[in-house]
């Protein structure tokens, strides 16, 4: 499996799973130089936290959260799985690496992608800039027929190699694992080592090993207040949702949750190896481990039976734990951070200075260890997306017409053109609010006191004080064309930042100007 190439062009032709090691790092730093942490990241795959997703997860809130610390309030700054990965990678909002969807068109691990942003990602800098030896395996960004956890394709450092059906040396999930611990076991003693594994599970189709596919038997989705309640005062696409949900859509929703869990025990298994190996190896003290999610989910929501794309707390906030050098045990942060703020934390712990990078991100290192309080800390991220749909109508249903994507057989879309917005997401000492606005003929504007409202039952658009609505539709538009350390700005909630909407807003200026147009 070794080989010194580097990590771009191998990631770049990887259809399904990509399985890479290289043990020389291409860097002139010595070996002889002191010893910096280690570095692993598991990524799994619409793992919600909103609706329990750390429940199965026994060992790993064990062994990671309680070893270290969990993020309250953590958000991707894009709830799809490609944007997603590609604000991870590049530690880049979406309007800065143009990833818009899940396919080529999208610009989802498109040529344009790789000539344009794939050298620098973190874990590329990790290799060529900070002399890290790198390890991935699992789903790079997205291709079709991805997430399979049976009969796939591994790209093992560019070669294909075939899987079937049977669990004792297919299970994906598992295959992961294996192929983790024997880096842990060849990689090289000198250099310090970045890991990245990119689990399937809990997407679809959501298939358990054997051993779990009796578990949660009981269990069903979440009857939270927000459950299958119709979203009256929101945008079109949810409004559309029928409510209350069919009887077969609610069984196949609670189907799904119940399969969705199963996954997630092998996932355990595999954090336990891990944790473990590097423990037996005497690494573990000296070694990062980031746990995540590239989006959440909803199932049943506002009547919308299962997916993400939606701007809600359930799709946008996602699990992160970390363990490490210098991070007490058992704390909890309520710090906003999120996944573009990944990169540009790995590269802070390996001794890499983000300011020489083009990131969005910043690196909440200083968090972890303690040197930052939250007046001192940002007050708000970004969370765009670009909707889908098809050109034509759905064939059952008609009457819906074109432009509408992710259909159920009662005629619930999940997605569609205009199901584009922008949001800013604030968390602030005496503020948790979200702002949003919608690139549509409406021109429909959410907000949310997620304080009063966690469940985000009503829209107060309508009804919230002016001056907040200017401010914050200005803050979204300065967040929208920011670019690095541009994105990193005070918020208008940001004690450092003392904002005047008269100064930059006649008094007739609501509403607030659309979204910036589509390129």
């Amino acid at each position: 499996m070794g080989s010194n190439r580097s990590f771009l062009p191998i990631l770049s032709r990887c259809l399904l799973i990509c399985v890479t090691l290289w043990s020389e790092p291409s860097s002139g730093l010595s070996s002889k130089s002191p010893r910096r942490p280690n570095i692993v990241l598991i990524l799994t795959d619409d793992l919600d936290i909103a609706l329990g997703g750390l429940t199965p997860l026994p060992k790993t809130r064990k062994l990671i959260g309680d070893a270290g610390m969990s993020f309250s309030n953590a958000f991707v700054a894009s709830p799809l799985c490609c944007p997603s990965r590609a604000s991870i990678l590049t530690g880049k909002y979406p309007h800065n690496h143009h990833v818009i969807n899940n396919t080529l068109e999208g610009n989802c691990s498109s040529k344009a992608w790789q000539k344009s942003e794939e050298a620098g990602t973190f874990p590329a800098l990790l290799r060529t800039r900070a002399g890290y030896q790198t390890f991935f395996a699992g789903k790079y960004l997205n291709q079709e027929k991805n997430s399979k956890y049976y009969n796939y394709t591994l790209s093992v450092n560019g070669k294909a190699e075939n899987h079937g059906a049977d669990y004792g040396k297919d299970y994906l999930t598992d295959v992961l694992a294996n192929r983790s611990l024997d880096f842990l076991q060849y990689k090289s003693n000198y250099m310090p080592f970045f890991m990245m594994v990119s689990i399937p599970a809990p997407h679809s189709p959501w298939t358990a090993a054997p051993q779990y596919q009796n578990s949660f038997n009981t269990t069903k989705a979440p009857r939270d207040p927000n459950f299958n309640v119709h979203g009256k005062d929101k945008h079109w696409l949810i409004r559309q949702a029928k409510t209350p949900m069919s009887n077969s859509s609610v069984q196949f929703l609670d189907d799904a949750f119940r399969k969705r869990w199963r996954t997630l025990l092998s996932v355990d298994d595999l954090v336990e190896k891990i944790v473990k190996s590097l423990e037996v190896r005497g690494e573990l003290d000296n070694t990062y481990v980031f746990f995540t999610s590239d989006n959440g989910y909803h199932t049943g929501q506002f009547s919308l039976p299962l997916d993400k794309r939606q701007l809600y707390e359930f799709d946008i906030r996602v699990p992160l734990m970390v363990r490490g050098p210098n991070i007490k045990p058992n704390q909890t942060s309520r710090m906003l951070v999120a996944n573009v703020d990944l990169g540009p934390t790995i590269l802070d712990i390996a001794g890499h200075d983000v300011n020489k990078t083009n990131m969005d991100g910043m690196s909440f290192l200083p968090v972890m260890e303690g040197k930052v309080n939250s007046s001192s800390w940002r007050t708000d991220i970004l969370v765009e997306y670009e909707g889908e749909g098809s050109p034509v109508s759905d064939p059952a249903c008609p009457l819906l017409g074109p432009g509408v994507s992710e259909c159920f057989p009662d005629c619930v879309c999940e997605d569609s053109y205009n199901n584009t917005y922008a949001c800013v997401r604030t968390v602030a000492l005496s503020t948790d609010l979200q702002y949003c606005e919608f690139d549509d003929n409406e021109v429909f504007v959410e907000v949310y006191n997620v304080t009063a409202d966690p469940y985000q039952l009503t829209n107060i658009a309508k009804t919230i004080d002016q001056e907040v609505l200017e401010k914050m539709n200005h803050r979204l538009m300065m967040l929208q064309s920011c670019s690095g350390q541009t994105c990193r700005t005070p918020g208008v909630y940001d004690t450092r930042y003392k904002f005047d909407p008269r100064q930059m807003f006649p008094s007739n200026s609501w509403p607030p100007s659309r979204l910036r147009q589509k390129k």
